[in-house]
């Protein structure tokens, strides 16, 4: 007919045709041999079936483990990698194999024609079936709830209902349609992926982007699998991924819609936006969906993102979900939903507020948790198919009940999350008059001879101006944070626990990027503080500056600090992320500032000491002077009488020598000289003060013993374990056995010591006088608890004592040996305090070990402070120092040089130190900042620099590097930080080293020859003499080089002050060569040393342990509170020594894997009350501050650590890895290039 009348029919069009020809095809294959419709999954879509089901039911165990859990989770990973091997090894079906080939060769206007008739074909092909399914599904629950009110008949009824749940899964099965195709595709693509691997080469490989092609042309792809409740992450990663590669990473609005089944939703919103939701062959939205709507150019002009993202979802309350399982499923859908859109569409149906009570509790709860997670979404309310929509009156008051309803919902959602919420306005930005909307319902009577009503059209219409106008206030999401997001709430629905388990992908980058961020405004702060602290030194030196006023320096750095407010302000308010950077604005604002503060004060300290140490040297100072002045002229004179000697070097020496000797004695008579320092003889002096003999000092040093007491796996040799005469206070007598009902609570062990072994024992143990006693019962003689107190009796004893020692004055006031007797003093008193609070006896060998190792320690620092004082305050030391220069001075007098040249030598001479010390401290300061940059290790975040120490010490394989980490991460992070700087200096990038040194040379060359020229040139216009020309030169380098004043009156007779400036020239010369070609070892010997400035720099951070595994929290920021402690390299218990109570097994689980599990811990190693695992945080301050996310164990770094290191851990905590401890086969197979690069894959 539509031919004869000329009427252009789709039918008629070729491409739709061709694209029925392909479907046909399709249905051809799946009516060849009259197959049940039931039955057509299993046949041809095997990959979705049981194998799926059951993956998913194993994948959710994961997150709530039972018993042991490293080996269960272990077991259950290997179930899961079993599964994926079924799955991969069954073939892909003919019907999989026909419609990869349509999608893969149709252009595109066939493809969308082909798969239209390929779900129209299903369709008709599954009603007729899914109508009897139905019709017998109704006779069957009449039945049941006929026996239901016979209480006579309770076999019948469970026969009945047994026959009931088959119906249910028949009519699941006979559900068929294009979304399990697509899931298919998910399925074949995530087995073979697992076994595979990722791969660019096969057929699988390609679903994604076939995928991705239509969802970018509108066509509705599956987000999560309603069959089996999960979400394939795998596929849907991948799928977006496609996504973004074809699109680039657009912004999206995500408009996700939540009701109850059969509220009318997906015909909502194909109404509103023109989508292809499938609402056909009476089949109910199942799982939930995702499609793409491209945003029309007009529309961009009000809109910030490129395309509308709507989620449709299954409906809640599902009759399919059945028994106690509906409330948790709905719980999540709407958790799920409402987390994952910018927007929430909530559709009420009618008006029955016992149903309306129901969506209202779940929603509400849903926006509660999205509260405490941070996430902010807004939401619309479309109560849809209300009888009278023009009645505004009555409209009110639905509004009002609604808002009663909300508001009473939000208490009670507040009381199970526990958090404080009076009304909905609490939870959710809501406004009853503006986010609710009466519609008028879709037909005029009742179905299936009712019209359309036309006013349905409208009201949608209207709601749909309602969510454009809300979309206009946002931005949206960009699709690669549309797909973390999905990631991180799926992860955390997965947990029991949805708010403390969720992790925002997102939001943590940002921070991370922030902390990058921070890193380089702090640097540049600290960079410009260290030049300003150089130019003040140089002052100091030079005399021209004896106070440091804090407000002087602030406005020295002012400049720096207003350029980095400056740039602060455009990073929080331009960023893409400035969403998340909001909650931290005010605390890095604060941060810096403090930062900046600490910078001023810090500097300010150092060059008050620098003032207070030129001051006590005045006097020295006054007689290098009059030395000098003496010098000089005596040399003047000799040289006149031996100007005929002048090539005699050997007379000169003599003569000079004794003029110089009776100079020196003449100036240091008066002078009491600094006396050399015997430490050797105070430490054995003061060991023998406190008590302790000659033979056992000897002892301890010849063995070197002492020199590793920091880093002992077992301390038992140093104690001396005394029994009680009171059997209470021992182990029991009777013969134990571990209590099998507690074998999953693992005994935590904290700091204090016990006064009562068996008060902690026996919650695991109970006596039995018939049973055999425990065998291998703790080869240690001294608990882990005590093991751990002695360690922290040493790190405290040697933290306070270094303290005290560090604290003293010894560079400008000399040693004393009663600053060791100090630090001995405090040892002493901790191992004493100790004792008296231990059960255990100290041997004197541990404190004389102790005492020897806080000497070894001092020992550096004294001497080299030593040092420095004697080069500064010992007149007949820095005398010695300056022979050769004046030996100089007199061989160029004796050879007939005029003052001219004599005074340039001694003006280069001077300069030649100095310069050297400028030089290297730029160089150092340059050095840490081209580090800073540039090497990978340091020019990020906490987390970043934690990354590579573990790589450097997975390369090394160093068991002793390995446990300094363990036990202080802070001290291995500095040596790695010194050895990497070495390796960059001396062997990586040498070359770059010295052109950053010669550059240095050539600036301070450039910089003296300008301060030559301008003296020169200013006392030749006022005609000045040469002690103008000195105070002009010396003024003019006091922010660079450090200058001794020359006194002019034995050069009085200079007045070529151009020929003098050449001669200086020329002198110069000389020391710039000798500097540009000296050892790089020079840059060890002065004030400034880049690993010292990078320590400062990159050290400055989080410490803090988890109080599980002791993993060090890696946030830059050392005060970061309220944002808890975190870390994504948590670790299996035992790498710290933990062990099961009275055994000698190691404990091997990870915290991360703990928190999902069932097992109990205690908190404290005397606590009587264990504490879940799952609500670990309300075990105390210590454990409420840490953020520990359930992650599998992903991180197989320490798992392979336990393997190469099995051996040496055993030994040195005297544990083993066997029974509960043992370590899974699977660890073994972990090879060191997986373990590193693990770690990069946890910091991505």
């Amino acid at each position: 007919m539509a031919e004869l009348s000329g009427i252009r029919v789709d039918e008629s069009d070729p491409a739709c045709e061709r694209g029925k020809s392909a479907a046909m095809k399709i249905m051809d294959l799946l009516t060849e041999d009259d197959m049940d419709v039931s039955k057509i999954k299993d046949e041809f879509l095997p990959y979705q079936g049981h194998l799926w089901h059951q993956w998913s039911k194993i994948h959710k165990e994961l997150y709530n483990l039972k018993g042991n859990a490293e080996k269960e989770k272990s077991k259950k990973q290997q179930e899961l990698m079993n599964i994926r091997q079924k799955q991969y090894t069954v073939s892909c079906s003919k019907l999989m194999e026909l419609f990869i080939e349509s999608l893969s060769s149709l252009p595109p206007k066939d493809k969308q024609y082909f798969l239209k008739w390929t779900q129209i074909l299903m369709d008709d092909l599954s009603t007729v079936e899914l109508s009897l399914i139905l019709h017998s599904y109704d006779e069957k629950w009449s039945e049941v709830m006929a026996l239901k009110d016979t209480a006579s008949k309770l076999d019948l009824l469970s026969i009945k209902q047994t026959e009931l749940e088959e119906i249910t899964k028949k009519l699941q099965s006979a559900t068929f349609g294009l979304e399990h195709i697509f899931r298919e595709m998910g399925q074949i693509y995530e087995a073979h992926r697992t076994i595979e691997g990722e791969s660019r080469h096969t057929d699988w490989s390609k679903y994604p982007e076939l995928a991705a092609q239509l969802m970018i042309s509108g066509h509705p792809m599956e987000l999560m699998d309603g069959d089996a409740g999960h979400v394939p992450l795998t596929w849907i990663s991948s799928l977006l991924e496609e996504v973004i590669k074809k699109l680039g990473d657009q912004r999206v609005f995500v408009l996700s819609v939540l009701g109850i089944q059969s509220s009318g939703k997906s015909t909502m919103l194909n109404t509103m936006f023109g989508l292809q939701f499938a609402v056909s062959a009476g089949r109910c939205t199942k799982g939930v969906f995702m499609q793409l709507v491209k945003v029309s150019e007009e529309m961009k002009k009000d809109l910030k993102f490129d395309y509308l993202l709507v989620v449709d979802t299954e409906g809640l309350r599902a009759l399919e979900v059945e028994g106690n399982t509906t409330h948790h499923h709905d719980n999540e859908l709407a958790t799920f939903v409402v987390g994952l859109g910018n927007l929430t569409l909530i559709n009420i149906f009618g008006e029955n507020p016992s149903e309306m009570q129901d969506i209202l509790q779940i929603v509400v709860q849903a926006f509660m948790r999205m509260k405490k997670v941070k996430l902010s979404p807004s939401c619309v309310f479309v109560h849809q198919n209300v009888t009278d929509v023009a009645a505004a009156e009555k409209n009110m008051e639905g509004k009002r009940r609604l808002q009663e309803k909300l508001d009473q919902m939000a208490k009670l959602a507040a009381e199970e999350e526990v958090c404080s919420a009076e009304c909905f306005s609490d939870v959710i930005k809501f406004d009853v008059r503006k986010d609710v909307k009466y519609c008028a319902q879709l037909w005029e009577g009742s179905p299936p001879m009712a019209p359309p009503n036309p006013g349905y059209s409208e009201s949608i219409q209207e709601v749909k101006n309602i969510i454009l106008s809300k979309a206009s206030q946002s931005a949206g999401i960009t699709l690669s944070q549309f797909k973390y997001k999905i990631q991180d709430l799926w992860s955390a629905l997965l947990s029991e626990n949805f708010v403390f388990s969720f992790k925002n992908t997102l939001e943590i980058a940002a921070y991370r990027k922030l902390e990058v961020q921070y890193g380089n405004w702090t640097w540049d702060l600290r960079s410009n503080m260290l030049a300003i602290e150089n130019q003040l030194y140089n002052r100091i030196e030079n005399g021209n500056l004896d106070k440091v006023k804090v407000s002087n320096l602030t406005k020295k750095t002012s400049k720096t600090y207003e350029e980095i407010k400056t740039a602060m302000k455009k990073y929080f308010e331009e960023n893409r992320e400035k969403e998340f950077l909001a909650q931290w604005r005010g605390r890095f604002e604060t941060k810096i500032k403090e930062f900046h503060d600490e910078q001023v004060s810090t500097v300010k300290r150092k060059l008050d000491e620098v003032i207070q140490q030129k001051n006590a040297r005045k006097k020295l100072d006054d007689k290098k002077k009059e030395f000098e002045d003496k010098l000089l002229q005596k040399s003047k004179e000799l040289a006149q009488q031996l100007k005929d000697k002048a090539k005699d070097e050997e007379e000169l020496k003599n003569e000079f020598s004794s003029v110089w000797s009776d100079l020196v004695t003449e100036i240091t008579a008066d002078i009491k000289p600094v006396e050399d320092i015997n430490l050797k003889e105070d430490q054995f002096k003061i060991l023998h003060e406190l008590g302790f003999e000659h033979i056992l000092i000897n002892e301890s040093k010849t063995s070197g013993s002492y020199k590793k007491i920091s880093s002992v796996g077992d301390y038992s040799d140093y104690v001396i374990l005394q029994k009680k005469k009171d059997t209470s206070e021992s182990e029991p007598t009777q013969d134990i056995v571990p209590d099998d009902s507690h074998t999953s609570k693992l005994g935590t062990y904290v700091t204090k010591p016990v006064s009562n072994l068996w008060k902690y024992t026996k919650t695991f143990f109970r006596s039995n006088s018939n049973t055999k006693q425990i065998q291998d019962q703790s080869q240690s003689a001294l608990p882990f608890h005590e093991q751990q107190q002695i360690r922290l009796l040493i790190d405290k004893a040697v933290k306070l004592s270094l303290y005290s020692i560090r604290s003293k004055p010894v560079a400008t006031r000399g040693y004393t040996s009663a600053y060791l007797q100090e630090a001995a003093k405090i040892v002493k008193e901790k191992v004493e305090k100790f004792q008296s609070e231990s059960k255990y006896t100290l041997k004197k060998d541990f404190t004389v070990d102790l005492l020897l190792y806080v000497f070894c320690k001092a020992e550096v620092l004294l001497l080299d402070s030593q040092e420095k004082f004697k080069m500064k305050h010992d007149a007949l030391t820095y005398l010695q120092s300056k022979k050769t220069q004046y030996y100089n001075v007199f061989r160029s007098f004796c050879k007939g040089n005029l003052s001219a040249v004599v005074l340039a030598e001694l003006i280069c001479e001077k300069l030649k130190a100095s310069t050297v010390e400028a030089v290297c401290n730029k160089t150092a300061i340059g050095l840490a900042g081209v580090m800073r940059c540039n090497f990978p290790a340091f020019n990020g975040n906490r987390l970043n620099l934690e990354k590579h120490v573990l790589k450097a010490l997975a390369e090394k394989e160093d068991f002793d590097d390995f446990i300094t980490y363990i036990r202080n991460p802070r001290k291995q992070t500095k040596a790695f930080i010194k050895a990497e700087v070495e390796k960059y200096i001396f062997t990586d990038c040498t070359h770059e080293t010295v052109n950053i040194l010669k550059k240095n040379v050539h600036d301070i060359n450039m910089m003296v020859s300008q301060a030559l020229s301008t003296a020169t040139q200013k006392v030749q216009t006022q005609r000045g003499d040469i002690n103008m020309w000195l105070k002009e030169f010396s003024s003019l380098l006091k922010d660079e080089l450090t200058f001794d004043t020359i006194s002019s009156q034995n050069f009085s007779d200079i007045n070529n002050f151009d020929f003098f400036m050449e001669a200086i020239k020329k002198e110069f010369t000389c020391v710039s060569d000798e500097m540009r070609s000296f050892s790089l070892n020079k840059l060890k010997e002065f004030r400034l040393k880049p690993d010292e400035i990078l320590i400062d720099q990159l050290c400055n951070c989080c410490w803090v342990k988890c109080p599980f595994c002791a993993a060090v929290c890696t946030n830059t920021i050392e005060g970061h509170s309220p944002d808890d402690h975190s870390v994504p390299f948590h670790r299996p218990e035992g790498i710290k020594g933990w062990h099961y109570r009275g055994t000698v097994e190691f404990s091997i689980d990870f915290c991360t894997t703990n928190v999902a599990s069932d097992q109990s811990f205690y908190p404290r190693h005397d606590s009587e009350e264990t504490v879940s695992y799952k609500l670990y945080r309300t075990a105390g301050p210590k454990y409420a501050d840490w953020r520990i996310i359930p992650d599998e164990s992903k991180l197989v770094y320490w798992k392979w650590f336990v393997c190469r290191f099995q051996k040496k851990l055993e030994e040195h905590y005297n544990y083993k890895f066997q029974g509960r401890g043992e370590i899974p086969s699977e660890w073994k197979t972990i090879s060191k290039y997986k373990a590193i690069r693990s770690l990069d894959e946890m910091c991505e």
